[in-house]
């Protein structure tokens, strides 16, 4: 994951644009002039929709991103494009289209709950003359970008000539492209390196019904060898994602709760861009877009996914190595802000955690019981030489850091140089501080940046004192 964090990909989207609308508002009443809801408008949102819905997943994953589409010489053009600029979207590459309607999908929703759509937009073919304009509008630059994107959502403006237009021109190059498909007559995407097409789509597409690992294999290396893919693949939705490249490989779904499957397509083929053009291999990538879907599932509505929740997430499923829940003050401090939006109760506590033992994993385990996250600061070397004599610590702050952050009860370690954590526990203001029994009747000074103090009592017997005083008196 650190990987990624330092790699920010070039990344071209072309497909249908659209904006979505929301009316919001409440209904108490039934209009005198037709059996029909009258609903008090409260206020107004829009959002990126279709393609655009690619482009907000690949902005929160850290891409750059450009566009190209073919839009109306309308007012709603002129508000998606002024909503892709606000993002810092590159939409040099729109193109407008005299007497075309740019899609504009308006919801009227009462109480959560949706009771009218009405939409505004042109669904036929973009005319020859915007093709030809798209493709060279990006010929000169098509070696800027790692990865293509066509994101297809049926609204005409991935035609048969403009799809083999980028993708010849992108295969030219050297430049993948990969398509989120629609309908079922897929030679219109030949020669692409993938399609993310749903198990729905794979079999309306191929005509094999996929019921069992053999016709999954079947209707994989059919779309491979019918349409000319590098590597053919379908998202499984709750089974994950499936791979053919050589072999058939499956690869499971990491979703803990599904709120809401609301553009999960999207955040998927976004995913799966960013982690190849970060040079990562098929079975990398499609674990990384599960982990992705994973997230963006347990939203509502259409969601996006950045990596630093990608990353707290698969810590929380104890996927990933001991090294990424080790976080600094910096990162402490941005995951805890996810928390607080997320409504997630932090717990804090800390410790020289010198020598494991069963005292400070039950402790823990009690810790975590009082919230949601927790998180241990852990002494210093020097600190805890100050706190326990010279002869301590028996191991160094990167290996205790390392066995505390495999333990199933800690979700993130933060060292700190400190012989008392007074500013970590300012800047991560606890829901809740726990602290050991022996801190009964005494003053914790930095109780006031904690939500409420907790004390756990220790397992009698057991310290990292006497189990060094046991390893010396079994020596002698």
């Amino acid at each position: 994951m650190n990987s990624l964090k330092k790699f920010k990909p070039n990344i071209l989207v072309i497909g249908d644009l659209m904006i979505d609308h929301y009316l919001w508002g409440s209904c108490e009443r039934i209009s005198p002039e037709a059996p029909v809801q009258v609903v008090d408008i409260a206020k107004e949102t829009t959002v990126l929709g279709g393609a655009g819905n690619v482009i907000n997943n690949l902005k929160a994953l850290g891409a750059n991103v450009s566009v190209s589409s073919v839009i109306g010489d309308d007012d709603n053009g002129r508000e998606l494009t002024k909503m892709l600029e606000s993002i810092g979207v590159d939409t040099k590459n729109l193109i407008t289209q005299n007497g075309r309607s740019t899609s504009k999908k308006s919801r009227v929703i009462a109480v959560s709950q949706q009771i009218l759509r009405y939409d505004r937009e042109s669904k036929n073919d973009i005319i020859s003359t915007s093709v030809h304009s798209i493709l060279h509008s990006i010929e000169g630059k098509i070696k800027n970008y790692d990865m293509v994107i066509l994101s297809d959502y049926g609204k005409g403006v991935l035609t048969d000539e403009l799809c083999q237009g980028i993708i010849r021109l992108a295969n030219e190059n050297d430049v993948k492209v990969l398509v989120d498909p629609k309908g079922s007559d897929y030679s219109k995407y030949k020669g692409a390196f993938l399609l993310t097409p749903n198990k729905k789509e794979a079999m309306l597409a191929t005509n094999v019904n996929i019921h069992n690992e053999e016709t999954l294999r079947e209707a994989l290396l059919k779309l491979k060898q019918e349409c000319d893919l590098g590597i053919s693949l379908i998202t499984l939705s709750e089974d994950g994602i499936a791979t053919y490249d050589n072999e058939l490989k499956k690869f499971p779904t990491v979703a803990k709760e599904v709120f809401d499957v609301t553009g999960a397509g999207d955040t998927v083929i976004a995913s799966i861009a960013f982690a190849l053009s970060a040079g990562k291999n098929i079975e990398e990538t499609a674990k990384f877009a599960n982990l992705a879907a994973g997230v963006v599932v347990g939203k509502i509505g259409s969601a996006t996914v950045s990596l630093g929740e990608i990353e707290e997430y698969e810590a929380s499923l104890h996927k990933s190595t001991s090294d990424a829940h080790i976080k600094s003050f910096e990162d402490i401090d941005a995951i805890v802000k996810r928390c607080r939006t997320s409504g997630k109760k932090v717990v804090f506590t800390n410790g020289c955690f010198d020598i494991l033992h069963v005292g400070h994993v039950k402790y823990l385990q009690e810790a975590k019981s009082f919230g949601d996250i927790l998180i241990v600061g852990l002494n210093s070397d020097a600190s805890v030489s100050r706190l326990k004599g010279p002869t301590r610590p028996v191991n160094v702050a990167e290996d205790r850091a390392y066995i505390l952050a495999a333990l199933e009860a800690v979700d993130f370690v933060v060292p700190f140089t400190e012989d008392t954590p007074y500013e970590l526990i300012q800047m991560i203001k606890p829901d809740v501080l726990v602290k050991g029994g022996d801190y009964e009747g005494k003053e914790v000074v930095v109780t006031e940046f904690a939500g409420k103090l907790k004390l756990v009592d220790f397992v009698n017997g057991k310290s990292t004192t006497k189990t060094i005083e046991r390893i010396q008196g079994s020596s002698c």
